[in-house]
């Protein structure tokens, strides 16, 4: 999926030289926690969001930071935070230059700008002209359709495919089950086996919820104990099996 398919399209915007209560009286109308900041030609500027509002002399909350931490954090840092916990418009509380997306912007990249710059928010741009917003909030609606698009698609597959798309959904993964049994009843899965932990635990059964045609799984796994604690290192595959003998020779 690409960003204007998720995308909000009517967006509210400020000017950049609009107060800072009026920016305030409109995301409060209209609920919205970010407002993209405009110059007096239409063009992007800038972000303003609730974060930027925290740090505020009105509420006592801007930064106060000790003599030795005012060194360290220099001369431009300061007078920043000062112009933002003091300021009177839009523009002197708003991030610069904030990043933006296009409307072809696959959500994966979209997801990976999000956690790699801390942002909840991004204008999408066409040109020098803004056409959206996406949101974290407006991925929500996108994964609802689709969660439901994917429990309803196609025919459900018998018992025994079922239990061959279960094995394959787990076959490569690092947290798969040890000596894992899988056993499938009228779309019902049972899981047996020995996890390492009760995260491995959970993402072996999320993996078989998602399997077509699962209705419910039954967990039997256990936790077991990871093999660089009991075997000195290495994956489940290199636990060592045992081995039955009759005086002492292999059978």
């Amino acid at each position: 999926m690409l960003a204007h398919q998720i995308m909000s399209r009517h967006v509210v915007t400020v000017g950049v030289d609009a107060s800072v209560a009026d920016a305030i009286a409109i995301m409060l109308g209209h609920h919205v926690s970010g407002l993209p900041v405009v110059d007096a030609a239409g063009r992007l500027v800038g972000i303003v969001s609730e974060g930027d509002f925290l740090h505020r002399a009105e509420i006592d909350t801007e930064r106060k930071r000790g003599r030795w931490l005012s060194f360290f954090a220099g001369t431009d840092r300061l007078a920043l935070d000062f112009a933002r916990s003091h300021g009177r418009r839009v523009g002197e509380v708003m991030t610069r230059n904030p990043l933006t997306i296009g409307e072809d912007t696959p959500l994966a990249d979209i997801v990976d700008i999000m956690e790699t710059h801390k942002v909840k928010r991004l204008p999408v741009m066409r040109g020098d002209s803004l056409v959206g917003m996406v949101t974290r909030t407006d991925f929500l609606p996108a994964v609802a359709r689709l969660a439901r698009r994917t429990v309803s698609k196609g025919a459900a597959p018998d018992d025994d495919r079922i239990r061959e798309l279960v094995i394959a959904a787990m076959a490569d993964a690092p947290w798969r089950p040890c000596a894992m049994n899988v056993d499938v009843q009228d779309g019902i899965v049972s899981l047996r086996g020995s996890v390492r932990s009760d995260k491995a635990r959970q993402a072996a059964i999320v993996a078989a919820e998602n399997v077509p045609g699962v209705s419910k799984v039954k967990d039997d796994l256990t936790i077991y104990p990871a093999p660089e604690d009991e075997y000195g290192g290495g994956d489940f595959a290199s636990l060592p099996e045992e081995t039955s003998t009759v005086d002492d020779q292999p059978l």
